[in-house]
This record gives C-alpha cells, structure tokens and sequence, in this order.
C-alpha cells in the first residue's frame, strides 16, 4: 500500500471568475459583465454575485511571457493558452483597491482579483489598463515573516522564527506537526511593497505585535453578512488588512524577511495566527533575491506545489 500523498500539480494556483459573475449594475455598461478592457468605462460601478463561485486554474510559469495552463487544473485544456486582456482597477465604498486582471482561456474571458471581492458591494471602476502580457501573479505569490515573529510547533510550544532549523517539527491547522523543509531569509528596505505590516496585539488574536510582508495571507474565519467573498473561511493579503490605526505599514530602515516552506502549502501559526506557509511555485520563486529563488528550486525540484484555498462555506448555512 503506497501512503504518500498524490502528486501536485506542476503549475501556479489561482482562482478567477467568470465573465458573467462580475457585472456593472450602474453606469454607461450597466447589465454587462466583465469585457475587454478597452470598452470599459471609467466610473462605472461593478459588484460581484452572491451565487459566484470561484474556478479553479493551474497556469504554468515556465515561460512567464507565455503562461499556459497546467496538468490539474480545474479550468482549460493543458497547454492551452492564457491570454492577457487587460485590467481593472476597481475602489470600493471604504477606499480600498481591488486590482482585478483580465484573462482569456479558450476564447471565454475570466476575472482574476489580485485581492478578495466582496459579494453584493460595489466597486466603482477607477481605470483600465491594456493589455500588456504580463498576468501580475507575483502580488499572490509573496510570503514572509519580519524578524522576531513566534511559530507555533508541533508540541505545543513556540519558537522564535530566526533560531528554527530545516526539520523542526511546525504546527499545521490542516495536517497536524509537519516538517520544516526550507527557511530562506533576506534584509530589504522597508519601503513601498517592502515595507511590513504590523498587526497591534490583539487584532487578529495575536498575543504579540504580528508582521508580515504586504502579500502575505492571513487566514480569516468571517461570520455574519459582511464577508470577503462568498466563504466563511478566506485567505487574504496583509496590505488588505491595513486601516492606519492598529494594521500599519511600517516604512523606514530595514528589515529582515524569513519565508518558510513545507512538503505542501500550509497554514501554520505566527504569534498564534494562522497565517500561509510560502507558496512553492514559479511566480513566488521569481519574487525571491536570485540566490533564495536558486536554493528554493534546487529543494523543490519543478516548484509544483498545490495552492491552500479555504474550503467553500455551505450556501445553505448561515453562521
């Protein structure tokens, strides 16, 4: 009897929207769905249905100036193309940014949102970019702790996140005590996409302070209407989070990053948050100082893990 887990697919995982699922209800377009970029209109207000469900796609990376579907994915034949058809920056009521890419697959034009949507709220269409052929995968792909940060471990006890080794057992949500498989670290300014986000105690159920760099996702459990998407369970960008107040982004000096890597993309616990492992893939490869990117695929030959998403919340529960 062979034990050891499937495979993972060869391939960056995301998920988009259909067309359909993502319609301008005010405004010069209203009644249509997503479209090309060139036929969008600045100031039109887009929402996304509540009975959207997000689709699953695996693209492979390894010809990032021409991105193609990968072996698993839920969504297009292997090998086929995905073409880029532009973008939408989108704001909603509160101020916040959504940048949303455009891609086509098998002649169908599909939404990919760099960050959640929130069902049923509006977005009004701030500008519309061309396309350019480039797919922004790497704002996904990004995962790193600051210096200081407490791991949980798989005894119970935590660990300062500079003293763990490769092998320390780590504490999962999903699958117990893992090992630790790769820890790669590096000093950068903490200035624009650099800079970290600092959660104050207590915000997230953190004892201590908590930051992370921009793009990394923290695992939310959301009850009641007001969600991020139509989960209870969703993993979303620290840079999201930000409110000015107790979520900062802290600029100026340095800092020092760590990323933490796993057999699979797991969710473990950072100052007693559940928070996302890095993401083994060519898109958070490329994101890595060329020496980390070199050590990352040298222990993870193919870079082919399989993205974590929250599972899907019953349609028929209401929490």
């Amino acid at each position: 009897m062979n034990d050891a887990p499937p495979p993972s697919p060869r391939g960056h995982s995301v998920e988009v929207f259909g067309a359909d699922a993502i319609r301008v209800v005010s405004g010069a377009g209203e009644g249509a769905g997503l479209g090309p970029a060139a036929r969008a209109h600045p100031g039109d207000i887009y929402q996304l249905s509540d009975a959207a469900r997000p689709l699953r796609l695996l693209i492979d990376l390894r010809d990032p100036a021409a991105p193609r579907i990968a072996q698993g994915s839920g969504l297009g034949a292997p090998g086929g193309a995905v073409a880029h058809r532009g973008r939408l920056v989108l704001m909603s009521p509160e101020g916040d940014r959504v940048d949303l890419e455009l891609v086509e697959i098998d002649a169908a034009l599909y939404g990919l949102p760099l960050s959640p949507l929130l069902a049923r709220r509006d977005y009004v269409l701030l500008r519309a970019s061309p396309p350019d052929g480039a797919v922004r995968l790497s704002d996904l792909a990004c995962a790193a702790f600051a210096e200081g940060t407490r791991i949980a471990l798989g005894d119970g006890g935590e660990r300062a996140i500079e003293a763990l080794q490769v092998g320390d057992p780590v504490l999962t949500r999903d699958n117990g005590s893992q090992p630790l498989r790769w820890i790669g670290q590096t000093t950068l300014r903490a200035a624009g996409r650099f800079a970290p986000v600092r959660f104050a105690p207590g915000v997230l159920g953190n004892a201590a302070p908590l930051q992370l760099s921009p793009q990394h996702r923290v695992f939310l459990y959301q009850r009641g209407d007001r969600r991020l998407g139509p989960r209870a369970e969703v993993l979303v960008q620290a840079r999201m989070l930000v409110d000015g107040d107790r979520v900062q982004s802290r600029e100026g000096g340095r800092v020092r990053y760590l990323s933490l890597a796993f057999d699979r993309h797991e969710i473990i616990y950072a100052e007693g948050t559940p928070v996302e492992s890095l993401p083994v893939s060519a898109a958070s490869a490329a994101q890595l100082p060329a020496d980390l990117a070199e050590d990352l695929r040298a222990r993870f030959p193919g870079l082919r893990q399989r993205g974590h998403f929250a599972p899907e919340a019953d349609p028929r529960a209401r929490p």
